[in-house]
Protein backbone atom coordinates (compact mmCIF):
# COMPACT_ATOMS: atom_id res chain seq x y z
CA UNK A 1 0.00 0.00 0.00
CA UNK A 2 2.72 2.58 0.75
CA UNK A 3 4.90 1.54 -2.62
CA UNK A 4 1.33 2.54 -4.53
CA UNK A 5 1.24 5.56 -2.91
CA UNK A 6 4.35 6.59 -3.41
CA UNK A 7 3.94 5.42 -6.78
CA UNK A 8 0.84 7.60 -8.22
CA UNK A 9 2.44 10.91 -5.57
CA UNK A 10 5.03 10.43 -7.90
CA UNK A 11 3.21 10.18 -11.16
CA UNK A 12 0.79 13.36 -9.86
CA UNK A 13 4.42 15.37 -9.36
CA UNK A 14 5.34 14.55 -13.08
CA UNK A 15 2.28 15.65 -14.74
CA UNK A 16 2.52 18.89 -12.68
CA UNK A 17 5.72 19.32 -13.96
CA UNK A 18 4.74 18.86 -17.42
CA UNK A 19 1.97 21.25 -17.35
CA UNK A 20 4.33 24.00 -16.39
CA UNK A 21 5.47 26.32 -19.16
CA UNK A 22 9.34 26.08 -19.68
CA UNK A 23 11.21 29.24 -18.32
CA UNK A 24 10.81 32.23 -20.19
CA UNK A 25 7.88 31.30 -21.53
CA UNK A 26 4.90 33.30 -22.00
CA UNK A 27 2.23 32.20 -19.66
CA UNK A 28 -1.23 31.75 -20.74
CA UNK A 29 -3.66 34.73 -19.61
CA UNK A 30 -6.64 33.12 -18.18
CA UNK A 31 -9.19 36.03 -17.44
CA UNK A 32 -10.88 36.08 -13.93
CA UNK A 33 -14.76 34.01 -14.37
CA UNK A 34 -16.69 37.43 -14.55
CA UNK A 35 -19.29 37.85 -11.78
CA UNK A 36 -22.67 36.04 -11.88
CA UNK A 37 -25.96 38.30 -12.38
CA UNK A 38 -26.44 41.82 -14.22
CA UNK A 39 -24.24 44.44 -12.94
CA UNK A 40 -25.64 47.55 -11.01
CA UNK A 41 -25.78 49.55 -14.15
CA UNK A 42 -27.70 46.73 -16.11
CA UNK A 43 -29.98 46.85 -13.50
CA UNK A 44 -31.18 50.46 -13.91
CA UNK A 45 -30.79 53.67 -12.44
CA UNK A 46 -32.87 52.59 -9.11
CA UNK A 47 -30.05 49.44 -8.48
CA UNK A 48 -27.41 52.17 -9.07
CA UNK A 49 -28.48 54.57 -6.92
CA UNK A 50 -28.66 51.98 -3.66
CA UNK A 51 -25.20 50.79 -4.73
CA UNK A 52 -24.06 54.55 -4.63
CA UNK A 53 -26.31 54.99 -1.01
CA UNK A 54 -24.73 51.81 0.22
CA UNK A 55 -21.13 52.89 -0.27
CA UNK A 56 -21.51 56.20 1.22
CA UNK A 57 -23.20 54.54 4.06
CA UNK A 58 -20.27 52.45 4.60
CA UNK A 59 -17.77 55.72 4.37
CA UNK A 60 -20.03 57.45 6.93
CA UNK A 61 -20.21 54.42 9.17
CA UNK A 62 -16.19 54.06 9.36
CA UNK A 63 -15.51 57.68 10.05
CA UNK A 64 -15.72 58.27 13.88
CA UNK A 65 -16.06 62.19 14.02
CA UNK A 66 -19.53 61.29 11.79
CA UNK A 67 -20.48 58.57 13.82
CA UNK A 68 -20.14 60.77 16.77
CA UNK A 69 -22.13 64.11 15.47
CA UNK A 70 -24.56 61.90 14.03
CA UNK A 71 -25.50 58.56 16.10
CA UNK A 72 -23.51 59.08 19.45
CA UNK A 73 -24.29 63.36 19.98
CA UNK A 74 -27.94 63.23 19.95
CA UNK A 75 -28.62 60.72 22.85
CA UNK A 76 -25.38 62.35 25.01
CA UNK A 77 -28.28 65.58 24.47
CA UNK A 78 -31.27 63.14 25.89
CA UNK A 79 -29.57 62.05 28.66
CA UNK A 80 -28.10 65.51 29.43
CA UNK A 81 -31.46 67.24 29.34
CA UNK A 82 -33.57 64.43 31.53
CA UNK A 83 -30.79 64.36 33.78
CA UNK A 84 -29.78 68.26 34.42
CA UNK A 85 -33.81 69.98 33.75
CA UNK A 86 -35.68 66.40 35.04
CA UNK A 87 -38.10 65.02 34.36
CA UNK A 88 -41.18 66.55 35.73
CA UNK A 89 -44.65 67.53 34.06
CA UNK A 90 -45.65 70.56 32.57
CA UNK A 91 -49.41 70.54 31.50
CA UNK A 92 -49.42 66.79 32.05
CA UNK A 93 -46.92 66.04 29.89
CA UNK A 94 -43.30 64.76 30.76
CA UNK A 95 -40.63 67.40 29.66
CA UNK A 96 -38.76 64.38 28.13
CA UNK A 97 -41.64 64.26 25.15
CA UNK A 98 -40.76 67.45 24.50
CA UNK A 99 -36.96 66.87 24.58
CA UNK A 100 -36.80 64.02 22.12
CA UNK A 101 -39.00 65.64 19.52
CA UNK A 102 -36.71 68.84 19.10
CA UNK A 103 -33.00 66.50 19.76
CA UNK A 104 -34.73 64.48 16.49
CA UNK A 105 -34.85 67.67 14.22
CA UNK A 106 -31.11 68.44 15.89
CA UNK A 107 -30.30 64.60 15.16
CA UNK A 108 -32.20 65.22 11.34
CA UNK A 109 -30.03 68.66 10.58
CA UNK A 110 -26.22 66.97 12.14
CA UNK A 111 -27.46 63.70 9.45
CA UNK A 112 -28.25 65.66 6.25
CA UNK A 113 -26.77 69.35 6.22
CA UNK A 114 -24.19 69.73 9.03
CA UNK A 115 -22.13 66.11 8.10
CA UNK A 116 -22.77 66.63 4.34
CA UNK A 117 -21.41 70.08 4.30
CA UNK A 118 -18.06 68.97 5.51
CA UNK A 119 -17.88 65.87 3.92
CA UNK A 120 -18.94 67.41 0.48
CA UNK A 121 -16.31 70.39 0.83
CA UNK A 122 -13.49 68.20 2.54
CA UNK A 123 -13.99 65.80 -0.82
CA UNK A 124 -14.22 68.82 -3.22
CA UNK A 125 -10.95 70.38 -2.46
CA UNK A 126 -9.50 66.86 -2.34
CA UNK A 127 -10.36 66.16 -5.80
CA UNK A 128 -12.34 63.64 -4.86
CA UNK A 129 -15.86 64.66 -6.05
CA UNK A 130 -13.73 65.46 -8.69
CA UNK A 131 -12.64 62.13 -9.78
CA UNK A 132 -16.41 61.17 -8.94
CA UNK A 133 -17.81 63.44 -11.77
CA UNK A 134 -15.44 62.20 -14.52
CA UNK A 135 -17.06 58.51 -14.26
CA UNK A 136 -19.47 57.05 -16.25
CA UNK A 137 -21.90 57.56 -13.37
CA UNK A 138 -24.81 60.76 -13.66
CA UNK A 139 -23.96 63.61 -11.56
CA UNK A 140 -28.01 62.73 -10.25
CA UNK A 141 -27.24 59.34 -9.12
CA UNK A 142 -24.53 60.34 -7.25
CA UNK A 143 -26.95 63.13 -5.36
CA UNK A 144 -29.51 60.85 -4.98
CA UNK A 145 -27.65 58.12 -3.17
CA UNK A 146 -26.09 60.66 -1.04
CA UNK A 147 -29.36 61.82 -0.10
CA UNK A 148 -30.51 58.99 0.30
CA UNK A 149 -27.91 58.01 2.80
CA UNK A 150 -28.74 60.92 4.76
CA UNK A 151 -32.55 60.27 5.20
CA UNK A 152 -32.10 56.59 6.12
CA UNK A 153 -29.60 57.70 9.26
CA UNK A 154 -32.15 60.44 9.65
CA UNK A 155 -35.11 57.70 10.32
CA UNK A 156 -32.66 55.12 12.24
CA UNK A 157 -31.62 58.27 14.61
CA UNK A 158 -35.39 59.52 14.86
CA UNK A 159 -36.59 55.85 15.76
CA UNK A 160 -33.32 55.18 18.66
CA UNK A 161 -34.47 58.72 20.05
CA UNK A 162 -37.75 57.16 20.36
CA UNK A 163 -36.83 54.18 21.83
CA UNK A 164 -34.05 55.67 24.34
CA UNK A 165 -36.96 58.04 25.22
CA UNK A 166 -39.63 55.15 25.86
CA UNK A 167 -37.27 52.62 27.53
CA UNK A 168 -35.27 55.21 29.54
CA UNK A 169 -38.05 58.69 30.42
CA UNK A 170 -41.26 57.12 29.45
CA UNK A 171 -41.50 59.28 26.31
CA UNK A 172 -45.02 58.40 24.67
CA UNK A 173 -45.97 58.60 20.83
CA UNK A 174 -49.41 58.20 19.93
CA UNK A 175 -49.28 55.48 17.53
CA UNK A 176 -51.60 57.52 14.87
CA UNK A 177 -49.01 60.12 14.57
CA UNK A 178 -46.38 57.56 13.87
CA UNK A 179 -46.44 58.38 9.88
CA UNK A 180 -46.49 62.51 10.71
CA UNK A 181 -43.28 61.92 12.44
CA UNK A 182 -41.61 59.72 9.60
CA UNK A 183 -42.75 61.87 6.99
CA UNK A 184 -41.61 65.16 8.55
CA UNK A 185 -38.33 63.72 8.92
CA UNK A 186 -37.81 62.33 5.39
CA UNK A 187 -38.98 66.01 3.96
CA UNK A 188 -36.89 67.99 6.41
CA UNK A 189 -33.95 65.60 5.82
CA UNK A 190 -34.42 66.12 2.09
CA UNK A 191 -34.64 69.66 2.64
CA UNK A 192 -31.19 70.10 4.21
CA UNK A 193 -29.66 67.56 1.95
CA UNK A 194 -30.62 70.25 -0.93
CA UNK A 195 -29.57 73.17 1.51
CA UNK A 196 -26.16 71.23 2.61
CA UNK A 197 -25.58 71.47 -1.52
CA UNK A 198 -26.15 74.83 -1.42
CA UNK A 199 -24.16 76.15 1.41
CA UNK A 200 -20.95 74.47 0.54
CA UNK A 201 -20.55 76.27 -3.06
CA UNK A 202 -20.05 79.47 -0.65
CA UNK A 203 -17.12 77.54 1.72
CA UNK A 204 -13.91 78.22 -0.03
CA UNK A 205 -11.86 75.35 1.97
CA UNK A 206 -12.36 72.70 4.58
CA UNK A 207 -11.10 74.10 7.21
CA UNK A 208 -13.70 76.54 7.38
CA UNK A 209 -16.49 74.35 6.73
CA UNK A 210 -17.23 72.96 10.21
CA UNK A 211 -16.72 76.39 11.92
CA UNK A 212 -19.19 78.35 9.55
CA UNK A 213 -21.96 75.49 9.95
CA UNK A 214 -22.05 75.87 13.76
CA UNK A 215 -21.51 79.31 13.46
CA UNK A 216 -24.77 79.08 11.39
CA UNK A 217 -27.24 76.02 13.36
CA UNK A 218 -26.33 77.36 16.64
CA UNK A 219 -28.17 80.53 17.73
CA UNK A 220 -30.89 78.58 15.30
CA UNK A 221 -30.87 75.73 17.54
CA UNK A 222 -31.61 78.21 20.91
CA UNK A 223 -34.73 80.19 19.12
CA UNK A 224 -36.25 77.35 17.08
CA UNK A 225 -37.55 74.82 19.93
CA UNK A 226 -34.94 72.59 19.64
CA UNK A 227 -33.15 73.18 23.09
CA UNK A 228 -35.95 74.97 24.77
CA UNK A 229 -39.39 75.68 24.17
CA UNK A 230 -40.19 79.02 21.61
CA UNK A 231 -43.06 80.01 23.96
CA UNK A 232 -40.30 81.55 26.57
CA UNK A 233 -38.57 83.12 23.75
CA UNK A 234 -39.52 87.00 22.82
CA UNK A 235 -42.06 87.74 20.39
CA UNK A 236 -39.63 89.18 17.65
CA UNK A 237 -37.03 86.39 18.26
CA UNK A 238 -39.48 84.01 17.46
CA UNK A 239 -40.91 85.51 14.38
CA UNK A 240 -37.34 85.24 13.54
CA UNK A 241 -37.07 81.89 13.95
CA UNK A 242 -40.23 80.65 12.08
CA UNK A 243 -38.21 82.68 8.64
CA UNK A 244 -35.99 79.42 8.89
CA UNK A 245 -36.73 75.63 8.15
CA UNK A 246 -35.44 74.72 11.90
CA UNK A 247 -38.08 75.81 13.42
CA UNK A 248 -40.49 74.16 10.90
CA UNK A 249 -38.82 71.19 11.17
CA UNK A 250 -38.89 70.83 15.28
CA UNK A 251 -42.72 72.26 15.67
CA UNK A 252 -43.58 69.32 12.81
CA UNK A 253 -41.74 66.55 14.80
CA UNK A 254 -42.85 68.17 18.33
CA UNK A 255 -46.96 68.57 16.87
CA UNK A 256 -46.67 64.68 16.09
CA UNK A 257 -45.39 63.84 19.86
CA UNK A 258 -48.38 66.25 21.38
CA UNK A 259 -50.59 63.44 23.67
CA UNK A 260 -53.30 65.89 22.87
CA UNK A 261 -53.12 66.25 18.55
CA UNK A 262 -55.45 62.92 17.04
CA UNK A 263 -54.92 62.22 13.13
CA UNK A 264 -51.88 61.59 11.14
CA UNK A 265 -49.53 64.41 13.04
CA UNK A 266 -48.58 66.22 10.09
CA UNK A 267 -48.02 70.08 10.20
CA UNK A 268 -48.87 71.02 6.18
CA UNK A 269 -47.26 74.28 6.55
CA UNK A 270 -44.85 73.34 8.31
CA UNK A 271 -44.54 70.99 5.55
CA UNK A 272 -44.95 73.83 3.28
CA UNK A 273 -42.28 76.40 4.09
CA UNK A 274 -39.72 73.25 4.62
CA UNK A 275 -40.54 72.80 0.71
CA UNK A 276 -39.78 76.44 -0.23
CA UNK A 277 -36.61 76.36 1.71
CA UNK A 278 -35.81 72.94 -0.56
CA UNK A 279 -36.95 75.09 -3.80
CA UNK A 280 -34.44 77.85 -2.58
CA UNK A 281 -31.38 75.50 -2.03
CA UNK A 282 -32.20 73.87 -5.15
CA UNK A 283 -31.72 77.00 -6.93
CA UNK A 284 -28.78 78.09 -5.44
CA UNK A 285 -26.93 74.77 -5.91
CA UNK A 286 -27.89 74.34 -9.45
CA UNK A 287 -26.26 77.54 -10.02
CA UNK A 288 -23.15 77.84 -7.70
CA UNK A 289 -22.54 73.96 -7.09
CA UNK A 290 -19.03 72.83 -8.61
CA UNK A 291 -17.36 69.59 -8.58
CA UNK A 292 -14.01 71.32 -8.79
CA UNK A 293 -12.19 72.30 -5.54
CA UNK A 294 -12.24 76.55 -5.47
CA UNK A 295 -9.10 77.30 -6.46
CA UNK A 296 -9.31 74.95 -10.08
CA UNK A 297 -13.20 76.88 -10.15
CA UNK A 298 -12.11 80.33 -9.62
Amino acid sequence: MIILWLWRRWQRRRAAAAAEPESGAPTEFRPTPAREGPTAAARGPLALVLHQARYDLLGVLRNGQSRFFTLILPILFLVIFCSVFGNGKVHDVKLSTTYVPGISALAVIASSFVNLVISITAQRETGVLKRRRATPVSAWILIAGRTLTAVGMSVVVVAVLLAVGRVAYGVTLPTSTIPGVAFTTVVGSVTFCVLAYALSSAISNEDAAQPMVQAIMLPLYFISGVFIATDVLPGWLHHVAQVFPVEHLSDGLHHAYDPAVHGVGIVWSDIGVLAIWCAIGLAVALVRFSWLPKAAAD
